[in-house]
């Protein structure tokens, strides 16, 4: 057992435990490996991923039933079906589907502690007794009031690590839990130690004396003076709050992003719509759900290169409206995949995947079975997957970095178990994990060269300490919202 993670990990898996490499049987009987070298993702370091099935969503680079992956300090170097590296250390991928992790474009991870206490909420409330606990009013406008800077940090962290557990390398966490300069700082913390790619999202706080949005300035010039780090900003602009028009400003002074939830429930049709005729939307915003809005403003976003981030679970669970996959889709729009919020649905992406392709097809189905004779070309697996990489890469700006399996870009990079019982005989990579794969089909995970999970366990936390303050937190904000934690109500 590892003193630093836990009775979980093996003390031979552990990042601190001494030796520079350590040695691991391929427990197929191929040959042996040096694995998990400690080293990996330094400068110099070379990797070997070898003899797995690759895909590496890069139509330049193509897939390879059986390949390697090279890489060397946190770039990948080389993709083919052969690559002699007698320097590097080889990862045995034999049985293995070898991909760019998932980037989620919205996650709300400050939740985490409070995972499936709305999981049978709506998003507003519509007057109705069964609907009185809503996310807005039981979320966002008492559960949250509540939190701590040490509430803010451990949510992010244990988050973050859920997420890289699932093989998500990279998220935009949009917090809206920053009601002061230290619960901003918490979540920036929190995102770091994590150790995957994250892009900050900083939304409004409601607290007295918050530094949203002028605070950008200062999180800016401390944390994020370059864009090159592992960690990115990105500026809320929800059009909802009083004084938006500030953030959008500062937002674009600052050379950031800016993403706002687009949600026809919250009365936004209007205010959006006012917003295209004017002509301010660009190929910095980032458009939530974008549910219920008019064609004339979805021609708007699409005409200014504006991107979408669905998340289609939630969004066909909490009553958003309807996802609007096809219509971004024929419009030609740049569309990626979110996990949204842990209070109610689960954040891995294969539940994101099958959400997305199983709407779409339904839809297509139904207007061919009506007699339909122009009905959308059916998702097919594939383009599940590049959704919910390369497409979110575009959208965050990061798609010269991550997203594919590209020489020249870093290291973001999985490998899922398709011997498995639940994926075993393999017969199709990408449709194995569109439609047959869940977070324990993640074997091994790679930010940026660096091995953050595995053969199955995360590295570097000992998770049931973490698990205890998570708890701990979630007790604290309950008792001070004056919840009682019933698990059966």
């Amino acid at each position: 057992m590892c003193t630093l993670c836990g009775p979980a990990t093996p003390r031979a898996l552990c990042p601190s435990a001494g030796s520079l490499f350590r040695m691991a049987a391929d427990t197929r009987g191929t040959a042996q490996a040096a694995a998990l070298p400690d080293a990996a993702g330094k400068p110099g370091a070379r990797v070997l991923i070898k003899g797995g099935v690759v895909l590496s969503v890069d139509d330049a680079v193509g897939n390879f039933a059986k390949g390697d992956v090279l890489v060397e300090g946190d770039r990948i170097v080389q993709v083919g079906a052969s690559i002699d590296a007698p320097d590097a250390h080889v990862i045995g991928a034999a049985g293995k589907i070898v991909m760019p992790g998932f980037i989620d474009t919205h996650h709300h991870q400050f939740e985490t502690g409070l995972r499936s206490s709305l999981s049978d909420a709506i998003v507003v409330n519509d007057g109705k007794p069964e609907n009185a606990v809503n996310y807005y009013e039981t979320m966002l406008l008492n559960f949250s009031q509540h939190y701590r800077p040490q509430d803010v940090y451990i949510n992010e962290l244990y988050g973050g690590l859920a997420q890289l557990d699932a093989g998500v390398t990279t998220v935009m966490d949009v917090s809206q839990i920053h009601h002061s300069a230290e619960h901003s700082d918490a979540a920036i913390e929190g995102l770091r130690d994590a150790g995957r790619r994250g892009v900050f999202g900083y939304f409004e706080g409601w607290w007295e004396g918050k530094e949203y949005p002028t605070g950008a300035r200062r999180i800016r010039e401390r944390y994020f003076a370059s864009d090159d780090s592992l960690l990115t900003m990105v500026m809320g602009g929800e059009i909802y709050i009083e004084g938006y028009e500030e953030a959008w400003k500062i937002g674009r002074e600052l050379d950031l992003q800016i993403a706002l939830h687009v949600v026809t429930t919250f009365g936004m049709t209007p205010t959006f719509d006012a917003l295209a005729k004017k002509g301010v939307f660009g190929p910095d915003n980032i458009f939530i759900h974008m549910t219920g809005m008019t064609d004339d403003a979805w021609k708007a976003a699409a005409d200014a290169g504006s991107h979408v981030s669905l998340a289609v679970p939630i969004e066909m669970h909490m009553r958003h409206g309807e996802p609007p996959i096809q219509k971004a889709l024929d419009l030609g729009m740049s569309v990626s995949l979110s996990s949204d919020v842990e209070c109610t649905m689960s954040a891995d992406f294969f539940t994101q995947m099958r959400g997305m392709m199983t709407l779409q097809r339904m839809r297509a189905n139904e207007r061919a079975l009506s007699g339909d004779e122009n009905t959308p070309s059916l998702m097919r697996c594939a383009d599940a997957i590049r959704h919910a990489t390369i497409e979110g890469a575009k959208g965050l700006r990061l798609d010269r970095k991550t997203g594919s399996l590209t020489p020249g870009k870093q290291a973001d990079i999985i490998l899922l178990d398709a011997e498995a019982i639940n994926v075993a005989p393999l017969n199709n990579a990408a449709g194995a994990v569109v439609t047959l794969m869940d977070r324990s089909n993640v074997d091994t995970v790679m930010v940026a060269g660096r091995i953050r999970k595995w053969r199955g366990a995360l590295l570097g936390h000992d998770m049931a300490k973490l698990r205890r303050e998570l708890e701990q937190s979630r007790d604290y904000i309950y008792e001070k919202a004056g919840v009682a934690h019933n698990l059966f109500a």
